[in-house]
């Protein structure tokens, strides 16, 4: 087995190497749809200052990901008897939450990663592979800081807002699908499929007004499909 490697860097710096490392190891096209991470400087600050003021649970089931993970405030009743933290962040996109990884994972030495993110990605102009190689990034990322953790993907929700990159959609989700067949504790939970309607396209009932971010119904969804997993994989 190999030895772990100690570098010592700031958190930041420690990101930033990583990230860097990791799409540069990437096909080119990837470097160009790194994240913006400076921008959630505060986001992030205002965690470790929550962890301060009120000690986190120890080995929580850590909940990454954009602001439909920061938005779901129901966590501690959707999944009782169990640890829970909410670490999403604004409209981040999934290489933001690489960058932060020594700040959002390292502290916490989660049972279990859930993580959301990718419609941010697309939106702004990646492309399917990119977001599938963003996660893994993001997945190689967790996995040095705090080996051998469990890590499942909610897949990218078809929502009213973006329906027009509904087949970008559909294609990072099957690509996300396929590497996660090939790793050992990822897994990919398919929220896509049961969010369609009979026609195959978004439908209005799982959103709030902006068509973009959920109601209740959108996330019982997603509690569904989390309990059944860490039912499997993170036992309470």
């Amino acid at each position: 087995m190999l030895r772990k490697l100690r570098i010592h860097l700031s958190p930041l710096w420690a990101g930033a190497a990583w990230l860097s490392l990791a799409f540069a190891l990437l096909p080119g096209r990837a470097q160009a749809c790194a994240g913006q991470p400076e921008q959630w400087r505060a986001d992030i600050a205002a965690f470790a200052a929550a962890d301060r003021a009120h000690a986190p649970p120890p080995h929580p089931v850590l909940f990454v990901g954009s602001s439909s993970i920061r938005l779901w405030s129901t966590l501690a009743q959707d999944f009782p008897g169990r640890a829970v933290l909410d670490r999403g962040f604004g409209g981040s996109r999934i290489p933001d939450a690489t960058y932060y990884a020594g700040r959002l994972v390292a502290p916490y030495h989660p049972r279990a990663i859930v993580f959301y993110a990718g419609d941010n990605d697309l939106a702004e102009g990646c492309t399917p592979a990119q977001v599938r190689d963003a996660f893994a990034a993001f997945v190689g990322r967790a996995r040095a800081l705090d080996p051998g953790v469990p890590i499942a993907f909610i897949a990218i929700k078809p929502s009213m807002a973006r329906r027009q990159l509904l087949p970008q959609i559909r294609q990072a989700n099957a690509l996300v699908r396929d590497y996660a067949r090939q790793q050992h504790g990822v897994d990919y939970l398919d929220a896509f499929t049961p969010m369609l309607g009979p026609d195959g396209q978004p439908q209005r009932r799982w959103f709030v007004q902006d068509g973009l971010h959920m109601n209740r119904q959108g996330y019982a969804v997603w509690v569904r499909l989390v309990r059944t997993w860490l039912d499997i994989v993170a036992r309470p």
